[in-house]
C-alpha cells in the first residue's frame, strides 16, 4: 500500500512516502509562511523522485496536532482534499509516534473520512478594532 504522510504543525513541514507501512522517502523543508504555496510542489517532487504519481497513492496519514493553527489547517485541508479527490482513506493521529499509529490504523482498514485538527489550545484570533 502506497501512503502519503503530511505533517505541517510547525515552520518545518514534512512529507513522507510509505510503502507497505515502511517509510521509503521524506521531504522536509522550511515552509514558514510559504506552506500553502510550496506543499503541492513538494508532494509532486516526492512522488516523482520515487517513480510514483498522485494516482498511485492508496491512503493518507497526517499529524493532527497540537501545533500551529494555520499550519495544521493548511496541511489537513490538503490531505482531506487529496483523500476525497482520489477516493482513498485518510487517518489522522497525534503524539510522537503519530506516523506509526496512523499507518497501522490505515493498514487495518480504518478511515477517518475527514481528518480534524487538534490545536491543543483555543485559537488566538485578533478581535476587531472597531
Amino acid at each position: 500500500m502506497i501512503v502519503l504522510g503530511i505533517r505541517t504543525d510547525k515552520p518545518e513541514a514534512g512529507l513522507y512516502l510509505y510503502v507497505d507501512a515502511v517509510c521509503k522517502d521524506t521531504e522536509v523543508w522550511q515552509a514558514h509562511r510559504q506552506l500553502a504555496e510550496t506543499i503541492h510542489m513538494k508532494i509532486e517532487d516526492l512522488l516523482e523522485r520515487n517513480g510514483e504519481n498522485l494516482q498511485a497513492v492508496q491512503g493518507l496519514v497526517c499529524f493532527q496536532g497540537p501545533g500551529s493553527f494555520t499550519g495544521l489547517r493548511i496541511g489537513l485541508t490538503v490531505a482531506n482534499t487529496l483523500a476525497y479527490a482520489l477516493g482513498v482513506p485518510i487517518v489522522a493521529a497525534q503524539g510522537e509516534d503519530w506516523a506509526e499509529q496512523a499507518t497501522q490504523r490505515l493498514e487495518a482498514g480504518e478511515n477517518d473520512q475527514l481528518a480534524m485538527p487538534f490545536y491543543g489550545a483555543d485559537a488566538h484570533i485578533t478581535p476587531q478594532k472597531k
